[in-house]
């Protein structure tokens, strides 16, 4: 999955949060943060353009970084 890191992972999430890719937030739930299902849409859509296989479910299920760097990593992120 060129692109897909775990960095651009991190980045991704922290530009819509308007955050910095360096704060700790791995935790955190991130629809309380301001995340909302457009925004996580457009990373479900720009994540499959880079060769992940994922969905907004399973995202949904499970709103942290944290989360997601777990299911995303069986996919060589």
């Amino acid at each position: 999955m060129a692109g897909l890191t775990a960095a651009t992972i991190r980045a991704d999430v922290a530009e819509l949060l308007h955050r910095k890719p360096d704060e700790s937030f791995d935790a955190e739930d991130l629809f309380a943060a301001g995340l909302d299902s457009v925004r996580l849409m457009t990373l479900v859509e720009r994540w499959r353009e880079a060769g992940a296989e994922i969905d907004f479910v399973r995202l949904a299920e499970r709103p942290t970084l944290g989360a997601w760097l777990e299911l995303l990593a069986g996919q060589d992120v």
